[in-house]
């Protein structure tokens, strides 16, 4: 594709959604599953929260209870009560349900540590920014901040409602990850030029030199998350 050439690419038709659902890393470095509309989100004792990721886990396995009973040593009997918090594990059980679900312990103590964080940002409400090549009539509005290692995570809500004779143009580590909301604009990132309108998305490496090319219906809206990698220093 030549650095004049406008590409709205698309997924492989031919890709089963399915599929592709199963690797994403959250599931993968995580768990998902079904949850009935009376269960809570979390448990709160220790017995609970393994039983919980013992039987996801099992489930994610695609293993019986009876199954991995047996293949762990323990009972079926003993193994539904863990499942199902009706007593306390001893180290030595952990380290066989660890074993036999090829996890790490501390994988069956998931969600037992301290409330995890999270920052809820209401609408327009969030601190407004300035960027390096910040123009007249471009908005950059913080759309929250977590603390420590989740710093790395920066998410913007940017708003371009007036053009001008120069664009900004930026370079930085991580990953960059762009969705529209309003407007159209033509965007570019190395030597390829992506045409955006509501519902496009554009996910890339920020390293390559990037920013607006066109802004060519105003006003136009959309959200940036950029992920930093482990080693920027912030």
């Amino acid at each position: 594709m030549t650095p004049e050439s406008s590409s709205r690419k698309l997924d492989d038709p031919s890709a089963d959604p399915a599929q592709e659902s199963e690797k994403l890393l959250r599931n993968l470095a995580g768990s998902a599953r079904d949850r009935e509309h009376s269960e809570p989100l979390a448990a709160d004792n220790l017995a609970e929260v393994i039983g919980f990721n013992v039987r996801a886990l099992r489930t994610q396995h695609g293993f019986s209870v009876s199954d991995m009973a047996a293949n762990i040593g323990l009972s079926k009997a003993m193994l539904s009560k863990i499942e199902n918090a009706q007593t306390s594990c001893s180290l030595s059980t952990l380290g066989l349900l660890a074993r036999g679900l090829d996890v790490p312990v501390t994988s069956l103590f998931r969600g037992a540590d301290a409330e995890r964080e999270a920052v809820f940002t209401e609408a327009g409400a969030g601190p407004n920014i300035t960027r390096n090549g910040t123009k007249a009539g471009h908005a950059y509005e913080l759309l929250g901040s977590l603390r420590g290692q989740h710093k790395r995570l920066e998410s913007l809500l940017v708003t371009l409602s007036q053009d001008s004779d120069a664009y900004p143009l930026f370079q930085h580590p991580g990953t960059e990850f762009i969705y529209m909301l309003e407007g159209q604009m033509q965007y570019g990132h190395g030597m390829s030029t992506y045409t955006l309108c509501p519902g496009d998305s554009l996910q890339f490496d920020g390293e390559a030199p990037h920013g607006p090319t066109a802004l060519v219906t105003l006003p136009i809206r959309f959200l940036s998350a950029i992920a930093f990698p482990d080693n920027t220093s912030l």
